[in-house]
């Protein structure tokens, strides 16, 4: 039996999908950069660290970020259907260091975000991947909505150890809409047939 990790340390590498045929195989949705990575790390954890989980891949879905995999002791599809949301996790220390100029998720949250010339712009609150790149939504300061690439063009320093990024704006990024107004909700309302 593993140690149990102290919650605050852990970093989220998958989420449990549905079942997969009827032996109590599970699809996982991955946020490794190699999918099947996510049974190299040793036991994975809710993320209470309340319990702990055992995996071996049995497929990577080619070009999904997904595998099939098998939760040591879950043996039917019955069993299988109750792990589906539960999100897994991995002990921060587990993970080998990050290589040069490369940097986990986790890291870039909380950090403070100036532009280049000092402006504050608030603290990353979360990065997203949506197949085109890296995104770092930045919260907390004066721009709402405010989302950057993160290339190194637009951050071209990431001080880890001073808590801090920079930002180097694209034309356009850090403008209010000309004419000040809200976009418009794309959302429909629906009335009750008479």
């Amino acid at each position: 039996m593993s140690t149990r990790p102290d919650p605050a340390d852990l970093v989220l590498l998958g989420i449990i999908g549905a079942p997969r045929g009827v032996r109590g195989d599970i699809r996982i949705k991955t946020f490794t950069d190699t999918p099947a990575d996510i049974a190299a790390y040793g036991p994975l954890w809710d993320k209470a660290a309340a319990r702990s989980f055992k995996i071996r891949v049995i497929e990577e879905l080619k070009g999904k970020g997904q595998v099939v995999a098998r939760i040591e002791g879950i043996a039917d599809r019955t069993a299988a259907e109750g792990f589906k949301g539960i999100e897994l996790y991995v002990a921060r220390q587990a993970l080998p260091e990050a290589e040069e100029d490369s940097f986990y998720y986790v890291d870039l949250i909380g950090l403070r975000a100036e532009t280049t010339e000092g402006e504050f712009l608030g603290e990353v609150r979360a990065v997203f991947d949506h197949g085109a790149g890296d995104l770092l939504e930045i919260g907390g300061g004066p721009y709402k909505g405010l989302v950057v690439p993160f290339t190194l063009d637009v951050v071209p320093e990431v001080d880890l150890d001073g808590g801090r990024l920079v930002v180097d704006p694209p034309d356009g990024l850090l403008e209010p809409p000309e004419d000040g107004a809200k976009p418009k909700s794309k959302t429909k309302s629906k009335s009750k047939p008479k």
